[in-house]
């Protein structure tokens, strides 16, 4: 009989679609290292809100959620953090996040708002 060791993982908490992810390059390209907060509820519902890095003030209240892998395919990694409050984050633990793009205009906070298109998550229970 053979022994199996099982090795821990580091869970995977967040992923993008591929027509967020080619929003996310135009939108590196004209603002530079991106960031998200997936939001609290405030002004846009919990939607995910996406700023130049460092423009959102991060505490110990955030919990780093993982980082979305925007290259377009063949290319160097482009990490964008996505971040949410420890409080939100004790209700969602169980949930795989991933930032999809659809029609419509969310927030004014989030870069994407202009555009037409706004950012929007989908979950589902690990």
């Amino acid at each position: 009989m053979t022994d199996y060791v099982t090795v821990p993982t580091p869970v995977e908490r967040v992923a993008v679609t591929g027509e967020a992810a080619q929003m996310l390059r135009s939108l590196a390209a004209a603002n530079g290292p991106l960031m998200f907060h997936q939001s609290g509820g405030c002004c846009d519902g919990s939607a995910p809100m996406c700023f130049p890095q460092g423009e959102f003030k991060l505490g110990d209240s955030d919990v780093h959620l993982g980082d979305l892998n925007i290259a377009a395919a063949g290319d160097s990694p482009v990490l964008v953090p996505v971040w949410m409050s420890k409080e939100q984050f004790e209700v969602w633990k169980h949930t795989h996040l991933t930032i999809d793009l659809v029609p419509g205009r969310g927030a004014g906070f989030s870069l994407e708002a202009p555009t037409g298109k706004r950012f929007l998550i989908r979950s589902r229970l690990m």
